[in-house]
């Protein structure tokens, strides 16, 4: 059974797509069955996977909306599985507060597939809206990536307002799984600082690894492939495989 986790904040730029889609690639490498559930109506996730998201067929609007079964959605890629999106789940947000039970759609959509995988992440969108609660109800933990800059801690205060109103209100075993650093550059002793209010914040959540600035991680996703594929040798590639390799220890402990 699937321990889903939704990748989440607020905060644009902050490496949670890239994150998404290289742990997916990583811990299937690792042996695990992972589906990556794209629900940002960029489809950054989708398209980093190698789908083209212009000849999808069905995405997880059709599944949230239009009441597709969600195995019906779901493309297979040598690198995990995804519940693709499209610019069509833009207006989903707008549609579901129309439905019954609006913020359980996703929840109820997934159960169909849990038993099929050991994870599933969703790929939230960069704000606190209709999508992202629909994900949070869904996920048994939430991963948050955080970039080691100025303003890291920024917003994060609105997120976790947000999940502790969520634990109250709609999923109360919702937590934090843990916490990425993304972006951290050696070179500076502002990295390290923010690191270091990161974990203080934090005790016990983040992970050990952090993930740096790299090229090759920003230029993966134009090839349509995850970092430990595109250049399996560069810093990011080694950083997303230890931190899939902590990922699947802490998932052990569950």
């Amino acid at each position: 059974m699937a321990t889903i986790i939704a990748v989440v904040n607020q905060k644009g730029g902050v490496g949670k797509t890239t994150t998404a889609v290289n742990l997916t690639a990583a811990l299937t490498d690792l042996g695990k069955r992972v589906l990556l559930c794209d629900f940002d109506p960029q489809a950054n996730a989708t398209s980093g996977l190698g789908l083209d998201k212009r000849k999808l067929r069905s995405s997880v609007y059709d599944v949230v909306i239009n009441d597709l079964p969600a195995k019906q959605a779901i493309a297979h890629t040598k690198f995990g599985d995804v519940l693709p999106a499209t610019a069509d789940l833009a207006g989903a947000a707008v549609e579901l507060i129309s439905m019954e039970n609006p913020n359980l759609q996703l929840k109820n959509a997934l159960a169909a597939v849990k038993q099929d995988y050991d994870v599933i992440f969703i790929d939230c969108p960069p704000s606190l809206e209709m999508l992202t609660l629909n994900a949070l109800a869904a996920a048994d933990g939430i991963l948050v990536p955080v970039q080691c800059e100025y303003y890291a801690l920024e917003g994060l205060t609105d997120l976790m307002n947000t999940l502790r109103i969520v634990k109250k209100r709609i999923n109360p075993s919702l937590d934090i799984f843990g916490v990425a650093l993304t972006m951290f550059d050696g070179r500076t002793n502002f990295s390290t600082q923010v690191a270091q209010e990161v974990r203080r914040h934090f005790p016990g959540k983040v992970f050990a690894t952090v993930v740096p600035r790299n090229v090759r991680l920003a230029e993966a996703p134009s090839h349509g492939l995850p970092v430990t594929v595109y250049d399996r040798l560069s810093r990011g590639a080694a950083a997303y495989r230890a931190m899939a390799e902590e990922f699947a220890a802490k998932l052990q402990k569950r």
